[in-house]
């Protein structure tokens, strides 16, 4: 057995449905299934007191770690947080943005983003300047507060120009958010050499983790600068001391508060079956055959949508309709792909635990649906 078969092997939901939605949720290997079974019975077993926290707490840090390690940052610059949507909103309540400040946006972002910008800018007076993502590098002057865009923009697989980006932000000395929902895990990520002050991620997408689980960079230099809205009990000095306590000097001040044992355990697991793969390997089998389903698209007459060398393919599917009943249809056939509300769009996410003949599922049934 190859090591694409092997990978391919660890997700049960691939013997019957090419399942093309890691940009959702990815796929559940059956690791992290048992693991999440082995932590409830230890739940239910032995109750949830000493013992059980004996176990999340250290499971959390190795969860951090590894983290940390794809992102190539250091453990402590790392948050544990609910997924991408969370440390968002966390950076922008954080910054305690207000009247007179600016953020400059792409205009094609998740609502994960938008929404904690239109609270900033109904609530707080704050001005929000939403461009096209190949754009914002010019959009950038002496009025904006704050950068915040997608990395691998949601509605089209297309790149962010980070370079650009950060050296602009830098003129004006502020600071840069990269939602990364669709990098970690899908393509090489190393938040050092971006230069971003925040990047947040998730752990239910291309990790293959349980929906609650994301981690959020803060630059070491701005651990101090960025204001605490929520520290719990992990971001306390001494959390026995009550008010007497202080803020650690880390992202740990950062952190949601502890999910479940299940939770982490999961996450750890379906982290592991991916890292034995090797994360490079993994990045470069999905890019490539999104860029194969991509051609392939193309030369049915469909319109894909620019991308970049990502593992999302987003095409044209004429009105949100349309799309919705095309991704209901293909759902019925075992293609699982999704519709971009307000685009008339359809979106593949294609991975590693991928092959061609989900490719080709997904390819005859787009035909036949176009025969009937």
């Amino acid at each position: 057995m190859d090591a694409a078969h092997s990978l391919r092997s660890q997700f049960p939901v691939l013997e019957r449905n090419a399942y093309l939605n890691a940009g959702t949720c990815g796929p559940v290997p059956e690791t992290a299934h048992a693991a999440a079974l082995d932590a409830w019975a230890y739940a239910t077993n032995e109750g949830r007191s000493g013992a059980f926290y004996e176990r999340l707490v250290p499971l959390a840090e190795e969860l951090r770690t590894r983290y940390a390690r794809l992102l190539n940052a250091a453990a402590d610059d790392v948050a544990l947080t609910a997924g991408t949507s969370d440390g968002c909103a966390h950076i922008v309540a954080a910054l305690g943005l207000r009247e007179g400040d600016e953020v400059v946006t792409a205009d094609d972002e998740h609502p994960g983003l938008t929404g904690p910008l239109i609270a900033a800018r109904q609530q707080r007076g704050v001005t929000v300047k939403a461009v096209p993502l190949a754009q914002i590098p010019d959009a950038i002057s002496d009025t904006t507060t704050l950068v915040a865009c997608s990395h691998v923009s949601w509605h089209s697989g297309a790149v962010a120009p980070v370079a650009e980006i950060v050296a602009a932000a830098a003129r004006f000395d502020i600071p840069v958010l990269l939602d990364g929902a669709q990098g970690v895990g899908a393509i090489p990520l190393d938040v050092a050499s971006f230069g971003v002050q925040f990047y947040t991620g998730s752990g239910q997408k291309w990790l293959c983790g349980p929906v609650g689980t994301g981690m959020l960079y803060v630059s070491s230099e701005w651990t101090e600068r960025l204001g605490s809205p929520a520290p719990s009990y992990g971001g306390l000095t001494d959390p026995a001391a009550g008010l007497a306590s202080g803020l650690v000097a880390n992202a740990r001040r950062h952190d949601t508060p502890l999910r479940d044992l299940s939770i982490v355990a999961a996450a750890v697991a379906a982290f592991d079956v991916l890292d034995a793969f090797g994360f490079q390997a993994l990045q470069e089998r999905a890019a490539g055959l999104a860029a194969q389903l991509a051609d392939a698209l193309r030369e049915r007459g469909a319109t894909v949508i620019d991308r970049g060398p990502t593992t999302l393919v987003a095409w044209d599917a004429g009105s949100d309709e349309a799309a919705i009943a095309a991704r209901d249809r293909l759902q019925a056939a075992g293609v699982t792909i999704r519709d971009l509300p307000g685009a008339g769009r359809l979106r593949a996410s294609v991975g590693a635990w991928n092959d061609e003949d989900d490719l080709d599922r997904l390819l005859s049934g787009l035909d036949a649906a176009a025969q009937a």
